[in-house]
């Protein structure tokens, strides 16, 4: 199977519109108690939620919110912690190389689940200045309006 592929929980579509998404990777994360449950369930958000490198070389997922499982207690999770994420080392020297130069950030893409394990699609996004937040945004509404003409015509 692909990268990217699987049962889709969770999609950063403000990632497309803030980055420039140059190359992905896949990564497994790791969970503790109920928050794979929470998962499973749909309760996360990805929206401001990016990745970066620690000290020890480890990646490490931040302000990912995966919210308490109702059904449990005592032993539910802290929904906003930061989890690690499992890549190759060749994997993580190279984005360490790679995020060491101006504007580049690793950002969660999607959060999936792929042969029963939780991955997230990580992407190396560079980021979009305001002008070209606006060309996307004209290019998206141009193709909008001839889709829209193209099915009125057919009619």
């Amino acid at each position: 199977m692909p990268k990217g592929q699987g049962k889709v929980i969770a999609q950063n579509k403000k990632a497309s519109h803030d980055y420039f998404i140059e190359d992905t990777y896949e990564a497994g994360i790791v969970l503790k108690g109920t928050e794979i449950k929470s998962l499973r369930a749909g309760r996360v958000n990805l929206k401001d939620s990016h990745a970066r490198i620690d000290r020890r070389g480890e990646v490490q997922l931040v302000n990912l919110h995966i919210s308490e499982y109702e059904q449990g207690n005592r032993f539910n999770h802290d929904p906003t912690r930061s989890r690690k994420l499992l890549l190759h080392r060749k994997e993580i020297d190279k984005l360490i190389g790679l995020t060491q130069q101006q504007g580049y950030a690793l950002v969660p893409l999607k959060i999936y689940i792929k042969n029963g394990y939780a991955k997230v699609l990580i992407g190396l996004g560079k980021g979009k200045k305001k002008y070209d937040k606006r060309e996307d945004l004209k290019k998206k509404q141009v193709k909008r309006d001839i889709d829209r003409a193209i099915k009125d015509h057919m009619r």
